[in-house]
Parts: C-alpha cells; sequence; structure tokens
C-alpha cells in the first residue's frame, strides 16, 4: 500500500517544508490541486461537493499552478513523487503541456506523473478559447498526443480539434510520464482504463467507491489495462489500519489522504508537520 500526502487549497508558502516532512516521513508521493482562475458567476455545478462551498473557497485561497509548485518541491526532495490532482487538461493546449510535463519529469529525476481530468466549470473551456460541448472527446486527443509527443519519437497527429504536422520533444524522461485519470462517470472510468496508467477518485463512502472500482474492472478488462494500473482513493474520513485494510480489499493501491481538516485556512505548518508526522506513525509504519 502506497499513502499520497494530499496539500489541498492554499498553504503553497509551507510546500517546501512539509514535502521534506513528508519524504522523511516514508510517505510515497504528494499531491496538489489545480485552479486556474476564479469565474464571478458561474453556470456550473461541481460534482463532488457543495457547489457553493467549493465555490467560496476557491475564491478565497490562493491556488499555485500545479506543475510550478510540483518543481519547486522536487528541487527539495529526493524520492518523493508527485501529481496534481487532478489537472485541467483540454483547456491545456497539449503540445505546451507535454513540454512542461516532460521537463519537469527529466528535472525531477522521473518522479512526476499527471493527474488528469477534464474541469466541471464551463468557464474554464469557453473563457480560453475551448469548446465545453465534446470536451470528452477532446480530452481522448489531449491525451493521444500527450502520449505521442512524450514518446520522444516524431510523430503526426491529426484529429478533430487538432493538425500537427511532424515533430518530436527533447528531451523526454527515460520513464514515460504515468498517466492517471480522474472522474466519476462511465466515460471517465472507460478513459482511464483505455487510455490512463491508472485512476484517480474523489471523496466518496465505501459503498460507492466499490461500485466504481467494479465497472472500472469491466473496462479494464475491455482493453487488457496492466496489472500495474493504479488506483487512487481519496478518504477523509480513514482513521486507522483497519480503515486502509478495508480500502487495499477493494483494489485500492494508492491512499491519498490529508491528515488534517483542510477547511481550516489558519491551521498553522507546525500543525500540519505534526499530522504528517503523527498519520506515519500509526498508519503507514503499521502496513
Amino acid at each position: 500500500m502506497r499513502f499520497t500526502l494530499m496539500l489541498g487549497l492554499g498553504g503553497h508558502e509551507d510546500y517546501a517544508v512539509l514535502a521534506r516532512a513528508a519524504e522523511d516521513c516514508a510517505w510515497n508521493a504528494l499531491s496538489v490541486p489545480d485552479s486556474i482562475f476564479y469565474p464571478k458567476i458561474s453556470e456550473s455545478d461541481y460534482p463532488y461537493a457543495d457547489t457553493a462551498a467549493v465555490r467560496s473557497a476557491l475564491e478565497a485561497t490562493p491556488v499555485i499552478d500545479p506543475l510550478v509548485a510540483i518543481a519547486g518541491m522536487a528541487a527539495v526532495t529526493q524520492r518523493l513523487r508527485f501529481y496534481p490532482g487532478v489537472l485541467k487538461v483540454p483547456v491545456r493546449q497539449p503540445l505546451v503541456l507535454a513540454k512542461a510535463l516532460s521537463s519537469l519529469a527529466v528535472m525531477s529525476g522521473g518522479r512526476v506523473s499527471l493527474g488528469a481530468g477534464l474541469s466541471p466549470w464551463k468557464e474554464d473551456f469557453i473563457y480560453n478559447g475551448v469548446e465545453f460541448e465534446g470536451r470528452g472527446k477532446l480530452m481522448d486527443e489531449c491525451l493521444e498526443v500527450l502520449r505521442l509527443a512524450m514518446s520522444g519519437d516524431y510523430f503526426e497527429y491529426h484529429s478533430d480539434h487538432f493538425s500537427i504536422g511532424e515533430v518530436k520533444l527533447s528531451p523526454v524522461p527515460a520513464t514515460p510520464v504515468p498517466i492517471l485519470i480522474g472522474g466519476h462517470a462511465r466515460p471517465a472510468l472507460r478513459r482511464a482504463a483505455r487510455l490512463g496508467d491508472g485512476w484517480i477518485s474523489a471523496n466518496t463512502d465505501l459503498e460507492t467507491l466499490q461500485s466504481l472500482i467494479d465497472q472500472l474492472g469491466e473496462f479494464r478488462a475491455e482493453y487488457d489495462s496492466p496489472e500495474s494500473f493504479e488506483i487512487h482513493a481519496l478518504d477523509s474520513n480513514l482513521r486507522s489500519v483497519e480503515d486502509c485494510q478495508q480500502l487495499a480489499q477493494l483494489g485500492v493501491t494508492d491512499i491519498c489522504v490529508t491528515p488534517w481538516n483542510p477547511y481550516q485556512p489558519q491551521l498553522s505548518l507546525d500543525d500540519k508537520l505534526a499530522a504528517i508526522d503523527r498519520f506515519a506513525n500509526t498508519i503507514i509504519a503499521k502496513l
């Protein structure tokens, strides 16, 4: 069982210190969220929590670009892996994103994965000049371009949204950047099995998570996904070794945890460090 420290919104001033502490305490990975901007008015609803609460949190909290944040933390660590949880892929130009990701992977010694998602906010698309309708097809095409671009070989790609002549990126990492795909809808689960190296769930209860993993398993069988396929599950209620064992029985490979209350914006650095250490000693060290 592996453990990912989810830093949540805000607190970027402490990122470097927290990353070093997580590495020292034997956490396996660290994840940071993605939010590009805050529309004053939105037509969209957030599917995984109360929309008003999420919008309020986003509006009030600074969010550093995940790849920039990861670069800073990778520079002060040696073993810890990193991924955005999750990056809004289809609102970004895929060749530019591939260049940033491959550069980050090279500079970090291959310690980066891509947590990839759609974004539930319509404004993320239309304000970036991207059509909101058909976003699922666009997501698939972006992932295909990312795979080809980060191979290091010449490639060309022609689709509904892109017409790319023969190009190649250099440098690229020795090992391809793993792509972990988020989302609970059936198309997202199918996408993860077909195009991903793993899947990331949002916070959910055990019964719902079991249902999602069962659906994912059907798609994995259909697309013959590898045994190394990763399943990352967020559980804000995880409290014990037994809770971890339940998740493992469901097929979870990576447990994602924020070991403090993410809705306490005034939580001190010392409190966060103590929570990281406490979770490592009471949970991670016993598994």
